[in-house]
């Protein structure tokens, strides 16, 4: 979205947005820009949700660096409960989820249990961040309790 854009949903002048978009930038808040791919459109229209756990609980867990060359992952998230990842897949056919779930299993010395997923009504929605992080407050003032 252009400044503008974003100046007039803010209620914002463009050069009030432009310079608060920068230092979310600079504090690390805005990590980057990304182009939000259509997976039908490039060919990977069958996404999944594959958990997985290590057949050897006791051995290290080096499950998110045995899979990083696997490109059909989208995402790993280190969960609570049964399974110790969550990896968001996407692939082209039931076919090339079988074949990727062969080499997560081999690769990362785990069992899984797949979901499939039939439709995705909405994703990438934006983050809800706190106006505290969102307006400049200036440098940190000290606090009067350990001034005294």
């Amino acid at each position: 979205m252009s400044y503008t854009e974003l100046a007039r949903r803010t209620g914002l002048s463009v050069s009030a947005a432009h310079q608060r978009v920068r230092r979310l930038e600079k504090r690390g808040v805005i990590k980057g820009y990304t182009a939000v791919i259509n997976a039908d459109d490039a060919g990977l229209p069958l996404t999944a949700f594959v958990s997985i756990k290590p057949f050897d609980p006791a051995a290290a867990d080096e499950a998110p660096q045995q899979l990083a060359y696997l490109t059909s992952i989208e995402a790993c998230h280190s969960v609570a409960g049964e399974e110790n990842y969550i990896l968001k897949v996407r692939v082209g056919s039931p076919a090339d989820l079988e074949e990727l779930l062969q080499q997560i299993r081999a690769a990362a010395s785990a069992s899984t249990r797949t979901t499939v997923v039939l439709s995705t009504p909405y994703e990438n929605r934006p983050m809800q961040i706190p106006e505290s992080l969102t307006v400049d407050s200036g440098p940190p003032r000290p606090d009067p309790a350990r001034s005294a």
